[in-house]
């Protein structure tokens, strides 16, 4: 079992490296730039002329943006519903 699943946990492994560390000072101007970008977007309408797979991606992203905040809400006050006070 464990060697079947040494390929697939490579690959994980060689992602999570990538994707699960946190931005680096270097990263700030490209995430400014990034998030000018989509304001400059939103205000000129361009997102009109996006491909549906573009727009998909863009819908996936920002529910798991949305679903990890709701995460750490929970993990924050250790509970699933409501605050304990």
């Amino acid at each position: 079992l464990l060697v079947q699943a040494r390929p697939q946990l490579d690959v994980f492994l060689k992602y999570a490296k990538v994707e699960l560390t946190p931005p680096t000072p270097g990263d700030i101007p490209a995430i400014r730039q990034s998030i000018g970008n989509i304001v400059k977007s939103a205000k000129s309408g361009s997102y009109k002329n996006l491909s549906v797979k573009e727009a998909w991606l863009n819908t996936l992203v920002t529910a798991e943006v949305i679903f990890w905040f709701y995460i750490g809400e929970c993990i924050g006050k250790r509970h699933l519903v409501g605050y304990n006070v």
